[in-house]
């Protein structure tokens, strides 16, 4: 399902467009969101707020703490290491962390921990320094829980996610590459691919950079409040990271068949491929690889990796072999990051597959019949994708779910292409145009709508007028 950059350019004004409407519809304080293509970076917006408390506006260079994306750059490392010959992903923990010895954890390996299958606690015995009640674990904490209470089943019984094994690797690093972790990550990734907005940790020097971290919401009419930053100290390998969706496409991209910049090909299969198949209640609930998580979507296999810290919730997809890399971070608990990069996906799916006969005259701006049209009963999208015109939901969680394919009939009207369906199929979409030349109406299968600003200043007079019985246009 491959397709162009200049197919994926076009993409970028109606993926904007549907996740400004999605960030508006789910309350989000503010999403930032790269899409690169090969080696552009065809969108990078910032939306909302980075404080909605304070009203400031979100930038594209405002910096998320991207969570447990911190654990790609902590497998990149390892394998990094390994290609060197200063680990071997079958040594075990104690050889680089000999205060193991004797304990639980001692004879997991370097492998085990990398595919969450060495059984160990997940976040440890107390884990409120999560909701900030208490500091995260130093180094001396992360021993002695390791020592204490670290194993919870025997290595590959269950696939079992675990921040502690992750951070167990960050010293793994350490011990191997004879400096700290965030000073072996920095000066091998991040300084070798010019991440100006990237790093390992919680940085104070650049306290004023970071967007704000909002509280999730409680119900429907709660109001959010801003969270601090804080320092991950012993689990940043786990969970550290700070970043921007445009520096994660350039990481992304370093994830590439073909790439040079961090690992090998033969690194990238063993990070990239299936490890794990998580299976839950009778059911696969997910993939997982080598500090990488597997996803399918339309068709396109895909790896990267969610993140989830007090206040962010990010997402990047990476396509390995169609070089394509989505990222999108929000700063809320309960941000819909996943939702809205998944949507992104869909998006780039659907202009990759344009079918046959839909494709807009080459002598027509197509652009002029786009936006978001509202009336009664909500609000419809019509974008350009693939060199076509498609109608879809923005409200709807996945985009793609029920679109509708458009064919231009002359320079004022559309028509629902003839398929299948519960919709207007085969029906005209017919536009009046301002003196502008922008949409004031659109007759969509026989139904008025408006561009969003002009009905919500009608709405209020047009169900009035229905106890009246009158119909104003």
């Amino acid at each position: 399902m491959s397709f162009d950059i200049e197919t994926a350019r076009q993409a970028a004004p109606a993926i904007e467009n549907w996740l400004e409407y999605q960030r508006r519809y789910l309350r989000t304080p503010g999403v930032q969101a790269a899409v690169r293509a090969g080696d552009e970076v065809v969108l990078s917006a910032a939306l909302g707020h980075s404080d909605e408390v304070a009203g400031t506006p979100l930038r594209t260079d405002h910096l998320f703490r991207i969570a447990s994306h911190s654990k790609t750059f902590t497998a990149t490392s390892i394998l990094q290491l390994a290609e060197q010959g200063k680990v071997r992903l079958d040594d075990t923990v104690e050889t680089y962390v000999p205060e193991l010895a004797g304990s639980d954890l001692a004879t997991v390996t370097v492998r085990e921990l990398l595919g969450h299958q060495a059984g160990v606690i997940r976040d440890g015995v107390d884990k409120d320094y999560w909701q900030l009640m208490d500091p995260f674990p130093d180094r001396a904490a992360l021993i002695e829980l390791c020592r204490s209470a670290g194993r919870v089943f025997e290595p590959n019984e269950y696939f079992k996610y675990t921040n502690i094994g992750y951070s167990l690797l960050g010293l793994v690093i350490e011990s191997a590459s004879g400096s700290t972790y965030g000073e072996y990550v920095a000066k091998n990734i991040v300084d070798r691919l010019g991440l100006p907005n990237t790093g390992a940790e919680w940085d104070p020097a650049r306290a004023g950079e970071y967007a704000a971290g909002h509280t999730g919401l409680l119900d429907g009419y709660d109001v959010r409040e801003v969270i601090p930053h804080v320092d991950t100290r012993a689990m940043a390998a786990a969970t550290g990271f700070y970043s921007t969706a445009e520096d994660l496409t350039v990481y992304g991209a370093a994830h590439f068949v073909g790439a040079d910049e961090l690992i090998g090909d033969a690194s990238k299969r063993l990070l990239q491929r299936d490890e794990s198949l998580v299976n839950a209640n009778g059911r696969e609930i997910g993939r997982y690889g080598l500090g990488m998580d597997i996803v399918t979507i339309g068709g396109r296999r895909l790896v990267g990796h969610s993140g989830g810290y007090p206040g962010h919730i990010t997402r990047t997809f990476i396509d390995p072999v169609d070089r394509i890399v989505v990222s999108v971070l929000t700063n809320c608990i309960g941000g819909p990051a996943g939702t809205l990069a998944t949507g992104v996906v869909k998006l780039l799916n659907l202009a990759a597959e344009p079918p046959a006969g839909t494709q807009v005259p080459s002598d027509l701006d197509a652009r002029r019949f786009c936006g978001n049209f509202a009336n009664l009963m909500g609000v419809l999208s019509i974008a350009l994708l693939g060199g076509r015109l498609v109608a879809f939901f923005p409200a709807a969680p996945d985009p793609a779910d029920s679109y509708e394919e458009l064919q231009v009939v002359d320079e004022n009207t559309l028509a629902v292409v003839p398929a299948a369906g519960y919709g207007s199929i085969g029906e005209k979409v017919e536009y009046t145009w301002d003196a502008d030349g922008q949409p004031s109406l659109v007759r969509y299968g026989g139904s008025s709508r408006w561009p969003v600003a002009a009905f919500r200043a009608r709405r209020t007079a047009q169900i009035a007028g229905a106890v009246l019985g009158g119909r104003d246009e």
